[in-house]
């Protein structure tokens, strides 16, 4: 094989080879020059340069910023209001009796009321005012309470003898004097019209003079006023 290269080189070959190369040389030397001018890039300016494609710009999505819930404020106890008591009125309510007004005894007026003019008591021998009405009976008959009430008080007057206060809704008092010793009812004692309280008496040292008899009068107030319209209201 080494036999074979040296003769080829040594000999006519060498120059065959030789020439091959030139002959490459040569043609390649010839595309180079002689072949298509190699592409310059064009100027680029405002005017030439070439508007590059938009790119689609991407969407945004609107930004939604999550607010955390609110954590609930620390709860506090609630406010114990401390019980009202409201006392109770257990007193049974006593239904007042409707406003009835009886004669409190049936006879002649002995001596009728008055406060503006003076009259003339025989007993006592002088002329006086007189707060009530004389009413004749006899010793012992019944006197009735004019109207419902509360007894108030019972005295014995030096004057008017045994007498009984009873006190009315309004405002209004009955005083029945010239009773007997012991009348039928007591101090604090509730009563009705018609209701018996005592009898008649000659107790009344400044009448005795008209015998047995009630002497009945009616106070408004205080004010003393005419029994007749107290007995017809």
């Amino acid at each position: 094989m080494a036999n074979k290269v040296k003769s080829l080189l040594g000999g006519p070959g060498f120059y065959a080879v030789l020439a091959l190369c030139v002959l490459a040389v040569g043609v390649g030397g010839y595309f180079l020059l002689f072949g298509e001018p190699a592409q310059t890039e064009a100027p680029t300016g405002p005017d030439t340069a070439a508007s590059a494609p938009v790119e689609d710009l991407p969407e945004h999505e609107p930004v939604v910023e999550t607010v955390p819930p609110e954590e609930p404020e620390e709860e506090t106890e609630p406010v114990v209001m401390p019980e009202v008591t409201i006392p109770v009125d257990d007193t049974p309510v006593v239904a007042e009796e409707p406003h009835v007004v009886v004669l409190p005894i049936q006879g002649e007026v002995l001596t009728a009321f008055s406060v503006d003019q003076l009259l003339y008591n025989e007993t006592l021998d002088d002329w006086r005012t007189h707060d009530g009405v004389d009413i004749a009976a006899a010793e012992g008959d019944a006197v009735l309470a004019a109207c419902a009430g509360t007894v108030s008080s019972i005295t014995d007057d030096p004057l008017m003898g045994t007498t009984v206060v009873i006190q009315h809704s309004g405002g209004y008092e009955t005083t029945y004097a010239n009773l007997q010793a012991e009348p039928a009812v007591e101090t604090g004692d509730t009563v009705s019209a018609g209701q018996t309280i005592g009898t008649v008496g000659t107790t009344a040292a400044a009448e005795a003079a008209q015998g047995a008899h009630l002497h009945f009068s009616v106070a408004k107030d205080g004010e003393a006023v005419d029994p007749d319209a107290f007995l017809n209201s």
